[in-house]
This record gives C-alpha cells, sequence and structure tokens, in this order.
C-alpha cells in the first residue's frame, strides 16, 4: 500500500521528486554521516542524474541538502551561490557505475577537520532515497528512521555489547544490517530504531572496546 507521499510527493522545491527532493535529503543523509559541515564536496552523478542534473536543479539541491537546508527551503535555487559564499568548494562529474539506480549519486565530503565520507545513493522516487553504500561497507538505509551506525572490529559478541545497551535504554530496534570486508576485520552496523539516540547513549557504543566509533543519524 503507498502512503500519500508515496503519491504525490513531499512538500519541496520542485521542479521533481526524483531529481530535486530526493537530491536534498541525499545531500542532507552525507552531511549528517560526515558529521560536521562540509569544505569540499566531490559529486559524481550516474545515469538520468547525470544527464539532466543542470536542468532539473539536481545540482543545486545536493548542495542545499550539503549545506543542510530543507527539502522546501527557497535558498534551494541559490545553492551554488550561497556554497561558494560559504566556503564549500564543489565539483561534478559522471561516475562510472554498474548496475546502479539511474538516479545515483556518489558523494565524497571533506570536513573542516579533514574527517571525510564517501556515501553512494540514490533518489529512488516520490523524494525517497536509498543509500547504499558508506566508505566502502555495502549498506541500506533510507533515513526514514533514526539511526546507530557503529564501525567496530569484527569480534564475536559486539553486536550483543551494542544491543544490550540499547535494550538497558528501551530502545526498540526497528533494522540491523553488518557490513564488513572480511572475517575478522572492520565491520559496519546499522540499526534503524524507532526513536532518536541520546547523546549518552551514543558514548556508551562509544566506548564498547571494539567499537572504533559510533554516531546517531536522525530520520530526515
Amino acid at each position: 500500500m503507498h502512503g500519500v507521499f508515496d503519491i504525490v510527493g513531499p512538500v519541496m522545491i520542485g521542479p521533481s521528486s526524483s531529481h530535486t527532493a530526493g537530491a536534498v535529503r541525499l545531500g542532507l543523509m552525507v552531511r549528517k554521516i560526515l558529521g560536521e559541515p562540509a569544505v569540499r564536496a566531490e559529486i559524481g552523478l550516474y545515469g538520468s542524474f547525470a544527464q539532466t542534473y543542470r536542468g532539473h536543479g539536481t545540482d543545486k539541491a545536493l548542495i542545499a541538502g550539503i549545506l543542510g537546508f530543507a527539502l522546501d527551503d527557497e535558498r534551494i535555487r541559490d545553492a551554488l551561490a550561497l556554497a561558494r559564499g560559504r566556503g564549500l568548494d564543489f565539483s561534478f562529474q559522471k561516475a562510472q557505475l554498474e548496475q546502479a539506480h539511474p538516479n545515483t549519486a556518489v558523494i565524497h565530503l571533506t570536513g573542516a577537520s579533514g574527517r571525510t565520507a564517501r556515501v553512494r545513493g540514490a533518489s529512488v522516487g516520490g523524494g525517497n532515497i536509498r543509500i547504499t553504500n558508506i566508505d566502502g561497507y555495502e549498506v541500506e538505509l533510507t533515513g526514514t528512521y533514526p539511526a546507530l551506525i557503529t564501525i567496530h572490529h569484527d569480534r564475536p559478541g559486539v553486536i550483543t555489547k551494542v544491543t544490550q545497551i540499547l535494550a538497558r535504554y528501551e530502545y526498540n530496534i526497528a533494522f540491523m544490517r553488518v557490513s564488513r570486508h572480511s572475517r575478522g576485520e572492520m565491520a559496519m552496523m546499522i540499526l534503524e530504531l524507532d526513536e532518536p539516540l541520546s547523546g549518552e547513549v551514543v558514548e556508551e557504543c562509544c566506548a564498547v572496546y571494539e567499537v572504533e566509533t559510533a554516531f546517531a543519524i536522525p530520520a530526515i
């Protein structure tokens, strides 16, 4: 069954829910994953994104999301100029991908601290998005739910330790996915939750011995 926003789309600055609203949400999601304002954005576009991004305002929408603008922010139309004024250096190029959704972007952000995030995601219609790769880890993340992301050593018991912390604070897990490069190396876990996480819970998850880092992503 489809909801009303799947049919008519979200409240947004046009012209297209896929090429504009979804692109804003992609930019917002990558900004949240980076965890700080970006000073550099290298954006690869694939499929119809690459073919029509200027005409449909996809470039403005992606940069607007990276700047933190909401879907209905009137400043989206001026996002490129505003980004330059704020010191955000950005570039667009075509991405060479295989078997990707036609509205896919690969966004590589660098923050003021030097922290980086490389994220691949697609605008899948009606303003909805799907993140499929974060820093080389294959994932599936929609932004519909608040999420906890951990990068940890692939050891027995790590997942139990993190989920026990969530259980102690009475957080309910809606979806959980784990991705790893190889057995016994580093892994990424995404826990989508019914409620936003408190900073205290994130700090406890960071304190788990095997966890390199943990951070919260709000629903967008």
